[in-house]
């Protein structure tokens, strides 16, 4: 796929706005602001196609907003899958997407280093301006506000300066921009730690994605977290690890020991070993919930993992970066084309409606699965109703139907109840395990 040629085209010194990251957030940003007709320019640090750490799956939620975007049948050339194949405690359930009248019931696997080129290229085709191998260096303001940017140039290694009305901060989970304005990670939010590589395997098209909920070493320990395995129909499949810092020892849990006992344990018929690894495994932290704030400024907003947006019950963070991205775009078209710069003051209230009690309750929910002992016990339990299960893959991913928000409602009402009802939420030692169950995966 050939790389995106706006910066070719165009060098823009003052635009309508600028957008800082053309990842998801910031590409979905960028698309949909030159589609309503605005001047746009998106600078990337990378030049596309670039390898990001992820699981490389999408759901029915992010599906949606890509098909919105006109990728449909782009999509259609890489791997298609049906659902979720749960394992754990020596049980298997194949979970198809649920039926919705918003989404679609299918997903996709689609490496992030095609995804994001084609998303960015996309947005160009829509009329946005993409500088690639360039970096945000730091915030222009002028009278106190925020007006551009100081931006480095990949291709000359000069410094340029940008200004726009306003700027979008999409410069992904670390988001150096955004802290240069101020933002900051709410500690008391979940924080999730992911690690994945890519191995060689015959079931390379399976069609479901696969999640192992009970982790043991070789010694048959139990683990912390949870692992992956996503098909992606091109030979190879996406393998990971990920877990959650409500886990009591999650600050000593050394990652790469923790992939390498889940490649241990993966079942034979994928044909995962170290001798089919395509390379060394990639990590990354996740921050989770809507955490960092804040997200709005007077002529700046947050959008995607910048701004926290990842699920914490999967961490599935790209279907919330379109989404957020289309968000920000929309709040700041109405900006332009009303000149009320008010409306960028709106866009938390906008995310507290579509995402505010659903990530309340995720980051409620988490506080239990971050302890292993109650972890086991609910899995045990669900693993042996395949209509709980269905369930809870509707609520995990985000898509239970209209019709079911409010017995939604009760369900994540009983979630605060039983959090409420431990000795110590995250606390596995509070349960009387032992240091090694507790921590068994030293660095």
């Amino acid at each position: 796929m050939p790389a995106a040629t706006s910066s070719d085209r165009s060098t823009p010194d003052r635009v309508d706005v600028l957008v800082v990251g053309a990842g998801p957030s910031g590409a979905a940003a960028a698309y949909w602001l030159a589609e309503a007709g605005h001047s746009v320019l998106a600078v990337e640090k990378k030049t596309f196609p670039r390898e990001k750490t992820c699981g490389d799956g999408l759901t029915p939620r992010a599906v949606r907003q890509l098909v919105d975007m006109g990728l449909g049948s782009p999509l259609e050339d890489f791997h298609r899958y049906d659902g979720l194949r749960s394992i754990a405690h020596g049980l298997t359930l194949e979970l198809a997407w649920p039926d919705h009248p918003d989404f679609p019931s299918h997903g996709y696997v689609v490496r992030r280093r095609d995804l994001d080129q084609m998303v960015a290229d996309r947005a160009v085709k829509a009329g946005a301006t993409v500088w690639q191998g360039s970096e945000a260096l730091e915030p222009v303001l002028e009278s106190g506000l925020v007006t551009g940017a100081a931006i480095r140039r990949g291709e000359s290694g000069t410094t340029e300066v940008v200004r726009a009305k306003y700027v979008v901060v999409a410069d992904g989970a670390n988001s150096r921009f955004g802290r240069a304005l101020g933002t900051q990670r709410d500690r008391t939010y979940p924080m999730g730690m992911a690690i994945r590589g890519y191995y060689t395997s015959p079931m390379h098209d399976d069609p479901w994605i696969e999640s192992h909920l009970d982790l043991r070493d070789r010694d048959g320990n139990h683990m912390p977290g949870y692992g992956w395995i996503f098909p992606v129909g091109d030979g190879t499949v996406n393998v990971g690890a990920g877990l959650l810092d409500t886990f009591t020892g999650f600050k000593a849990v050394n990652t790469s020991r923790l992939m390498d006992a889940f490649v241990a344990m993966t079942p034979q018929r994928w044909g995962i070993t170290p001798e089919t690894s395509c390379g060394p495994a990639t990590g990354g932290r996740l921050p989770t919930g809507g955490s960092v704030l804040p997200k709005v400024g007077p002529t700046w907003i947050v959008a995607g993992d910048a701004a926290g947006s990842i699920n914490p019950f999967n961490g599935e963070g790209i279907a919330y970066a379109y989404e957020t991205g289309r968000m920000v775009a929309e709040t700041v078209s109405e900006a332009l084309l009303t000149g009320d710069g008010l409306a960028l003051a709106r866009y938390p209230d906008r995310l507290e409606e579509v995402y505010g009690l659903y990530f309340k309750v995720a980051r409620t929910f988490v506080k239990i699965i971050g302890n292993p002992a109650i972890m086991r016990e609910l899995t045990r339990v669900g693993m042996h109703s395949r209509s709980l299960m269905e369930w809870v893959l509707r609520i995990m991913a985000n898509l239970l139907r209209p019709d079911e928000i409010g017995p939604a409602e009760a369900a994540y009402a009983a979630v605060e109840v039983l959090v409420r009802a431990l000795p110590d939420p995250s606390g596995p030692r509070a349960l009387g395990l032992s240091d090694r169950q507790v921590d068994p995966i030293r660095g």
